[in-house]
């Protein structure tokens, strides 16, 4: 059985994200299995998923397929701890029109405090707990890695159970991560 993998990303998402695998064997008996270690590293803000195309024949057929691979850049980001009186001094500092970016949206999903908490968590920001006057509100805070630096980034997210809406601000020192942070946790949401 002839395989090949390709890795591609978005051309949009080309100068902001590389990938690398390493070689494997093109003949792969049936029933075997192969693995394929990936690496990606972000150089920016990408907004897409690298796509793994495998490749193969079997029993004279071709076969292609195309995989999103799960890895966003929120990968990339760890939370940040900081006390109420920190996160509303940074929040303030980032107050430029290109450090913020906001989205008002219905709710996809129930509205369940403790649920969209750990969204955010999983997202890679630290929910930070009683830090904003509103007790509905989350906060939240985190850093992502990227190549050429770190980029520390702030979430407030205002739910209106009444109207099963949110809104979502992000806040970063890199208008490209605001942005696209925003969008991807919004998407979840």
């Amino acid at each position: 059985m002839d395989f090949k993998t390709t890795l591609h990303v978005n051309p949009k998402d080309q100068s902001l994200a590389t990938v690398a695998a390493q070689p494997i064997a093109t003949l792969v008996p049936a029933g075997a299995q192969i693995q394929q270690v990936i690496t990606i590293t972000a150089t920016g803000f990408f907004e897409n998923q690298p796509i793994l195309q495998l490749t193969f024949q079997n029993s004279g057929i071709p076969h292609n397929f195309l995989l999103k691979l799960p890895i966003m850049i929120n990968k990339f980001c760890r939370g940040a701890a900081m006390t109420s009186q920190d996160f509303f001094v940074r929040w303030k500092s980032l107050s430029a029109p290109n450090q913020q970016s906001q989205k008002v949206f219905n709710a996809s999903k129930p509205m369940d405090t403790e649920l969209v908490k750990s969204k955010v968590s999983s997202f890679g920001l630290q929910v930070l707990e009683g830090v904003d006057p509103n007790a509905e509100n989350i906060v939240g805070a985190g850093i992502v890695a990227t190549e050429t630096g770190q980029v520390g980034c702030l979430l407030r997210l205002e739910p209106s159970k009444q109207a099963q809406m949110y809104r979502l601000t992000m806040r970063a020192a890199r208008a490209d991560a605001a942005a696209v942070l925003t969008s991807l946790l919004a998407l979840d949401l």
